[in-house]
């Protein structure tokens, strides 16, 4: 099926003002659908739940109903594997600071040079305690992983395994479910930060046999907060974060320390019926599929139109793979012009309304990995479904301009 974009762009109400917005991995914008689901919980369901009153029994539902939304959209077996929060980077510490009554000195945990700092820094940290931390490095020629240099990495006494779906730099799609497969023929746990896939992809735990899923909804159309997916065993062996007389067969709510955010998740649950029209209004996994299917044909367009122009010059390096293969990357594309500040171009763009970035963008192991640091890193254009071919062209002549 065909994305119809003028639908699309009809429910992101910031879109009116004429801007392009090409920073989406840093955060997309939001569905007007969302806001105000956000904007009515806050006004008619803004009482504490679990009391016997009629509002509070409402306010019970609607997060009840939330979640199942929420895990729909991930496809988890049931509602209960759903753990709310902040962000990717909270959920992240709270996972690590759960796991630790599981961990001995001389366990060993499997972080990447080519992640966000967020599914890196709360996992060394636990080298504090006496926890062996091992890195997975990503190839500085071929800016490929190498699955049997991870297999290489671990033995029996590795626990958890954390690495991106997708990085924030590169675009690179990762292959998941094999890295899962490899894990856990070892005995070890995956945790997998999905920031950058969740966007431009269907997302199914199940399929892929993941331990945990992570990923923020402020880069997925919705408010600043974030979602955990745990399958149910693993999270009933978690330690609580919250009051001690939540036992650890209270989940998620012994990972929610303070109760989670009623209206951001009410809102939240607003993405998915979005997807829904967006895939046929079915309501079901089925939708959500078709939805993402549309979106990775029209992405691959918006991205085979920039790279066309950066392969074209010869003193450009494309920072990831060169194709717009769908099944290989999704649109966030970073590169480096030679002899150029990373931050001048992007700046001279910005007089062109439009919104592109420079950095190392908090995979910053990453950049010093493939010695990019220095003229401030790289440029990045992160798009999503709602871009059009005429913002991409709008961006490309300002990018002429800058490069004169």
């Amino acid at each position: 099926m065909a994305l119809d974009l003028d639908y699309v762009r009809s429910q992101f109400p910031a879109l009116a003002d004429g801007f392009a917005y090409f920073d989406n991995a840093g955060g997309s914008l939001v569905l007007g659908t969302v806001a105000d689901r956000v904007r009515d919980y806050l006004l008619t369901t803004s009482v504490q739940t679990g009391a016997s009153y009629p509002q509070s029994q409402r306010a019970v539902e609607r997060l009840r109903e939330a979640r199942q939304r929420i895990a729909l959209l991930l496809n988890a077996a049931q509602p209960e594997e759903i753990v709310l929060g902040p962000s990717t980077t909270v959920l992240c510490q709270f996972l690590a600071r759960a796991m630790e009554g599981r961990l001995q000195p001389g366990d060993e945990v499997v972080v990447t040079d080519f992640d966000h700092e967020s599914n890196i820094g709360p996992w060394r940290r636990l080298e504090e305690r006496g926890i062996v931390i091992k890195t997975w490095s990503l190839d500085p020629e071929t800016l490929t992983i190498d699955l049997d240099a991870l297999d290489a990495l671990m033995s029996e006494r590795t626990r958890l395994v954390a690495v991106t779906h997708t990085s924030n730099i590169l675009g690179t799609i990762h292959p998941v479910a094999e890295i899962a497969r490899r894990v856990h023929a070892r005995g070890a746990e995956i945790v997998v930060d999905a920031v950058a896939y969740a966007p431009h992809r269907a997302v199914d735990v199940q399929a892929w046999d993941v331990d945990y899923y992570v990923f923020s909804f402020y880069k997925t159309y919705g408010p600043h907060f974030a979602v955990l997916y745990g399958k149910y065993d693993k999270l009933l062996e978690l330690d609580g974060l919250y009051h001690y007389f939540y036992g650890r067969d209270k989940v998620p709510a012994k990972l929610e320390p303070g109760n989670t955010n009623y209206e951001l998740a009410w809102g939240a649950a607003g993405i998915v019926d979005y997807l829904d029209t967006l895939g046929g209004t079915t309501g079901d996994r089925a939708a959500l599929t078709r939805a993402f299917e549309a979106i990775a044909v029209h992405e691959a367009t918006l991205a085979e139109r920039l790279l066309g122009y950066l392969r074209s010059r010869n003193d450009t390096r494309i920072i990831g793979l060169r194709t717009s293969d769908a099944a290989q990357r999704v649109p966030t594309i970073a590169f480096k012009i030679e002899g150029r500040d990373s931050a001048a171009i992007v700046r001279e763009t910005d007089r062109h309304a439009v919104g592109i970035r420079f950095g190392d963008f908090h995979s910053r192991r990453l950049i010093e990995h493939l010695g990019l640091a220095e003229n401030n890193g790289v440029v990045r254009v992160s798009m999503v479904h709602y871009n059009t071919l005429d913002e991409v062209d709008r961006l490309i002549g300002g990018l002429d301009r800058a490069l004169q």
